[in-house]
């Protein structure tokens, strides 16, 4: 498809109300740098922004990396994979590295193609039509592999001495099969929404600060070519039922777990040592388990932000404010690299596997 769009009277916002060839519901990382990225020039005389934004990303590539394989060298230990427990969060460190290595391709793609403006609409179409969903399937998956945890967690607890550690490994074999194909059937359509839009807009050269427009104002053609995504009314309303599944339902099931798992190692020590008050055992349990509370909740805030983009409506022009909208987004970003600081640090028994991993690779090494 061909527009012309003439850039005098008209800017490249986002919404609905606005432009019907963005997509209706939130903003993407094209939308944010698209307009900040100058055409033709190298990555040195680029703005601020993208340049910082190029540096922040490879921070959170490296920190994400590491974070990443440390959680590999913990979770990989024998010993520790007879549960399913261990085994999601050994699969929640496999999509955690997918995660953060397709936000940072993801991320160098809109550059490098926003910088060039005769590449090649093949790499335009995979930026466009691949990578996009394959980041929101990695993000949604890692979230669920959570709840998983959480729920093992809380099964172990009730359970006791009885609890199954064969089945558990069973179901979660299943589960992490599963999971992938449950949400890239949610995800399957998002493909075929994701299109390229060529347009060609003047680029007016003002001659005075008034940036008024005289009738041969001098002006170039400039050829873009877009991605935009083009909803119906039907599937905007299943995006946006999607969106608060994947994002409020690991939140509600992680808080739900750590209460259960609270309430009834409470119980069972109230059981045991009749001497103390169920609520004194309620405290203690409270204090003692404070990070299955604290950890959801810092995970859910740092996704809040990504929820609250992708439902901004109306018209909303990024460029206006380009920190903020770019703060936020990456911001949302940042829960697949918290893996190892949220589970194996705060655990006496992980954090001694990481150590025993980490002295058998120096002992190969020396």
């Amino acid at each position: 498809m061909n527009l012309f769009v003439d850039s005098a009277y008209s800017s490249c916002v986002v919404g609905d109300q606005c432009n019907p060839y963005r997509k209706s519901i939130g903003l993407t990382m094209n939308d944010l740098l698209r307009d900040q990225i100058q055409r033709n020039l190298s990555f040195n005389k680029q703005p601020l922004l993208i340049r910082s934004t190029a540096g922040i990303t490879m921070m959170m590539f490296v920190i994400g990396l590491v974070n990443g394989i440390c959680s590999l060298t913990t979770f990989q230990n024998k010993e520790l994979r007879k549960v399913g427990c261990v085994l999601y969060l050994l699969a929640s460190s496999i999509t955690s590295l997918l995660t953060i290595s397709m936000f940072t391709i993801k991320f160098w793609f809109v550059i490098l193609l926003g910088m060039n403006s005769t590449v090649s609409l093949s790499l335009l179409r995979t930026d466009c039509v691949f990578i996009s969903p394959v980041l929101k399937l990695c993000l949604y998956i890692d979230g669920w592999l959570n709840v998983c945890v959480a729920i093992e967690r809380t099964v172990n607890v009730f359970n006791g001495v009885t609890f199954d550690k064969t089945l558990s490994k069973r179901i979660a074999r299943w589960m992490i099969f599963i999971l992938p194909i449950l949400i890239m059937t949610n995800l399957i359509h998002e493909p075929l929404h994701h299109q390229l839009i060529e347009y060609t807009n003047k680029k007016y050269k003002f001659k005075d600060q008034n940036l008024t427009l005289s009738e041969d104002a001098e002006y170039e053609i400039e050829h873009h070519v877009m991605c935009v995504t083009r909803y119906s009314n039907s599937v905007q309303i299943y995006n946006t039922i999607s969106l608060f599944v994947h994002l409020l339902v690991p939140f509600v099931a992680n808080i739900c777990s750590a209460l259960l798992i609270i309430v009834g190692t409470a119980r069972q020590r109230s059981a045991a040592r009749k001497k103390q008050l169920f609520k004194e055992h309620l405290i203690e349990q409270m204090k003692e388990h404070k990070q299955l509370l604290i950890s959801p909740l810092i995970l859910f805030l740092l996704a809040l932000p990504r929820l609250i983009i992708s439902l901004l409506s109306g018209c909303v022009d990024p460029s206006r404010n380009p920190w903020l909208y770019l703060s936020a987004y990456f911001i949302s970003f940042t829960p697949p690299m918290l893996i190892f600081t949220v589970y194996v640090l705060p655990s006496e028994l992980y954090t001694k596997s990481f150590k025993e991993s980490m002295t058998r690779c120096r002992r190969r090494f020396h």
